[in-house]
């Protein structure tokens, strides 16, 4: 992967954040970053 194309991902990743933090509040992105977290210690558990 370039940069441009993580670039253009990275912009894309953190638009569908704003956008889903201006329609539905906050609460979906604090689900997911638990829920997130809890993959993250899940898969080092198996490391």
């Amino acid at each position: 992967m370039n940069t441009p194309i993580s670039l253009v991902l990275g912009f894309i990743l953190l638009g569908a954040m704003a956008v889903d933090t201006f329609m539905y509040g906050n609460e979906h992105l604090l689900f997911l970053s638990k829920k997130f977290l809890d993959l993250i210690e899940w898969v080092a558990f198996w490391r």
